[in-house]
C-alpha cells in the first residue's frame, strides 16, 4: 500500500491567508468516515497549526472531495469568509476541474462530451449511469479526449462539467473503458497500491478573497504508466 499523507510528507502546491491547495495521495481519505481512519483535513490542520505556530484549534474547511482511491488537488479553505465563498464559487461551476485517466479499452471516439443520469446506491457505496432521465436520477456530465496511447492502456484528459458520486468512474465504465484499478467499475484486477488511475490534474478558480484568477497543476503519483504520460 501507498504511504499516506502525514504533515511531514504533505505535498503543498499553494498555500496563503485564506486557502491551501495540496496534492492527495492515492489512499488518503479527505475528510473523516466510519473506517476511522486519518483524514487528509486532520493532516493539513497539523500541518498549518506546526508551520505557524498556531494555538487552539485550527479553522479548516473541506470545500469539495476526491475518492479515496484518486489522487489530485484538493482545495482547503482557512477562513469562514473563503468558505462559504468558495462553496458559492463550486456551486455555481465557475471552476475548472480537469482529470487524468488511464483505462484499457479505447473509448469509441477520440473525444466526447458524455451525458449520462445517475442513481446512487449507498448500501455498496455505487452509482449507475443510465442514458435518459430515471426516477431519483441527476444528469453528470463531461468532456473527454484521448490524448496519449499507450502500449496497452489509453490516457485521457477529462473536464468536469458537474460533480456527482463517483461521475469520471461511472461515466467510463458506461462506454466500457473503466479506469485502470477501479475493481468497482469493471475493471479486471486492482492497482498494488490499492489506487485507481485517475488523478485530478488541474484545478482553475477565482480567488475568494483577491479575486486572483489561479490556476493548479499536480503531479501524478509515481509510478510507471503516469510516468508515460
Amino acid at each position: 500500500m501507498k504511504t499516506l499523507s502525514t504533515k511531514e510528507n504533505l505535498q503543498v502546491l499553494y498555500q496563503d491567508n485564506h486557502i491551501i491547495v495540496v496534492n492527495k495521495r492515492v489512499g488518503d481519505i479527505v475528510q473523516g468516515d466510519k473506517t476511522g481512519d486519518k483524514p487528509l483535513s486532520e493532516v493539513v490542520k497539523e500541518y498549518i497549526k506546526d508551520k505557524y505556530n498556531k494555538p487552539g484549534e485550527v479553522f479548516l474547511g473541506v470545500v469539495h472531495r476526491l475518492d479515496r482511491p484518486t489522487s489530485g488537488i484538493v482545495l482547503f479553505a482557512r477562513t469562514s469568509k473563503a468558505l462559504s465563498r468558495l462553496n458559492e464559487s463550486f456551486k455555481n461551476r465557475e471552476t475548472e476541474k480537469t482529470y487524468w485517466a488511464v483505462v484499457k479499452n479505447c473509448p469509441p471516439k477520440e473525444n466526447e462530451t458524455l451525458v449520462h443520469w445517475l442513481t446512487r446506491n449507498p448500501k455498496n457505496n455505487t452509482s449507475k449511469a443510465h442514458n435518459k432521465e430515471v426516477s431519483n436520477s441527476k444528469k453528470a456530465s463531461l468532456h473527454y479526449k484521448i490524448i496519449q496511447k499507450l502500449d496497452n492502456y489509453f490516457a485521457l484528459e477529462i473536464d468536469l462539467h458537474t460533480g456527482r458520486h463517483h461521475q469520471i468512474r461511472v461515466q467510463l465504465a458506461a462506454i466500457g473503458s473503466p479506469i485502470k484499478g477501479d475493481l468497482k467499475y469493471g475493471f479486471n484486477r486492482s492497482n498494488p497500491d490499492g489506487g485507481i488511475h485517475l488523478h485530478a490534474q488541474k484545478l482553475k478558480l477565482i480567488h475568494p478573497v483577491s479575486k486572483e484568477f489561479l490556476t493548479f497543476i499536480a503531479p501524478t503519483p509515481p509510478d510507471i504508466i503516469w510516468n508515460l504520460i
